[in-house]
């Protein structure tokens, strides 16, 4: 890969990552039992300051080079020569500024949800929020991986305190699940920081010529962990307990960042680093994804509860981003990365629109709905617009990714794109079964008919939502543009043997 470029010396990144983690402390200091408005708001205010301060990142940011930008680099253990290194290029600026928006969206959602430990709710999102940025600007090995594995512990109190009855099992099953996984991680960037002189620099180690079966350790260890963070089939079994018993903040960040924690660390990682073996299990990681986007998108069918439906689709979607990373091709690497981004809007809208039904009658089962657009016409409008967008309507964001993902995946073999593309059958399957089934047809009974339509705040969130997964799907351009000069640049460093 290239060399870094320090384009500008004030240390955005680290505001990035520490703004939110110091607002969450500060939650933690003035949050009361008695006075949770003035802790929401605290929250809320540290949350927008989280997001500012990532706007410089993009309009400051140069589409023409795939280096490195707003690099900061300090020593931090010279001994081992660990360092403080950050930096962002095309392919992770779009994840900074989306953990930021996103973290101002839980801290609204859970705005009259959340009324016990409010300051412990609000405080493990904003320091989640500034650990999940800090995974992907890290260009440090061992920075990387001590973020990674940090943002396991305040998902892990939002699951455990707020979720619902199953909720310890749920969090210990997601703690557990991927834990395991990183361990053989660590390892190999042990085994990485041996072969490259004792240098944690990620930079260095896309530049080492590993024999083919080095490779295939780092690859297979890599692949321990950041296939169970997507996750891939067959090690998804954690996500649906996780998303049924999170609370709806929880869901939303989770679909919409976490999942993409291990999707980021393949094109970090995995692709430049082991680019023989990358290719040579090609084969293997289609197989996988094709298995996510049709089997699971079969069993999302079937599902009676709202959050499940909406979970497998989540494993269907990041099907088509593995699948787009291993077709190693422009359409296939671009398609799967705008996937990602439109995932994070859509399956976040998803969630909080479940989230407000359940808020009304406390339950996520489709067969205690009926007739929900008869007293929520608002409500049901968003709602069958993010269904669609979940199914991969044209002029939506779920069009963009998955469309571009096909073209990628026909380029390479007309077989593979032909299954690929029996995805959008599915989708539109358990997305519109789904909304059929809750919104449409006669009052089901009378707690449907007490159910009130969404209030300001709640039509506030629902419309930004709208208006991004609209935006996407009708001019991507913007997208696309951040991120073409890195991908090209990843695809020629992995298309060479380093044999």
């Amino acid at each position: 890969m290239t060399s870094d470029m320090a384009s500008f010396t004030f240390p955005w990144l680290t505001l990035s990552i520490f703004v939110p983690i110091l607002a969450g402390l500060i939650v933690l200091a003035v949050g009361r039992e008695g006075s949770p408005n003035r802790t929401r708001w605290v929250a809320l205010v540290g949350s927008v300051l989280g997001l500012l301060v990532t706007v410089p990142l993009y309009t400051n940011f140069r589409y023409d080079t795939a280096d490195m930008q707003f690099v900061e680099n300090v020593p931090w253990i010279k001994t081992i020569s660990m360092n403080y290194h950050l930096g962002v290029d095309g392919i992770s600026l779009w994840f900074v500024l989306l953990t930021a928006f996103f973290t101002v969206i839980v801290v609204l959602a859970g705005w009259e949800v959340i009324t016990k430990h409010v300051a412990q709710y609000m405080a493990s999102f904003l320091i989640l929020s500034g650990l999940m940025v800090g995974v992907f600007v890290a260009l440090d090995g061992m920075l990387f991986y001590v973020f990674f594995e940090a943002t396991l512990i305040p998902m892990y109190i939002i699951i455990g305190a707020w979720g619902g009855p199953n909720r310890v099992h749920a969090a210990v099953k997601f703690f557990l699940f991927t834990l395991a996984g990183s361990l053989l991680t660590l390892i190999a960037f042990i085994y990485l920081w041996h072969a490259s002189g004792d240098s944690f620099d990620i930079m260095t180690w896309q530049q080492l010529k590993l024999g083919y079966t080095p490779q295939l350790f780092v690859f297979f260890a890599l692949l321990a962990a950041f296939a169970v963070k997507v996750p891939m089939w067959p090690v998804h079994t954690w996500l649906p307990d996780a998303h049924v018993e999170a609370p709806t903040g929880g869901s939303i960040i989770l679909a919409a960042i976490m999942l993409k924690l291990g999707a980021y660390a393949f094109l970090r990682f995995s692709l430049p680093i082991a680019p023989d073996a990358s290719h040579s299990l090609s084969g293997m990681m289609i197989a996988l994804s094709l298995i996510a986007i049709i089997y699971i998108g079969l069993v999302a069918i079937v599902q009676d509860d709202m959050k499940k439906v909406v979970a497998y689709s989540s494993v269907a979607h990041m099907g088509f981003v593995t699948l787009g990373f291993f077709l190693f091709n422009t359409a296939g690497l671009e398609g799967a990365l705008v996937q990602m981004i439109s995932h994070g809007f859509v399956s976040g809208a998803m969630f909080f629109c479940i989230g407000v039904l359940y808020d009304r009658l406390h339950t996520r089962r489709i067969d205690a709905y009926g007739g929900v657009i008869n007293v929520m016409p608002r409500f049901a409008t968003y709602f069958l617009l993010f269904s669609m967008a979940n199914c991969g309507l044209p002029g939506t964001s779920g069009f963009v990714g998955e469309f571009t993902v096909i073209m990628g995946a026909v380029q390479h073999n007309f077989w593979i794109g032909l299954l690929t593309a029996t995805a959008l059958i599915w989708g539109a399957a358990y997305s519109l079964w789904m909304y059929k089934r809750v919104t449409f047809g006669a009052i089901a009974n009378d707690k449907v008919r007490a159910m009130h339509d969404v209030g300001k705040r709640e039509f506030l969130i629902l419309a930004v939502l709208a208006v991004l997964v609209l935006y996407l799907g009708i001019h991507p351009k913007p997208f696309t543009d951040v991120m073409h000069v890195s991908v090209q640049n990843l695809l020629q460093h992995a298309a060479i043997s380093k044999l």
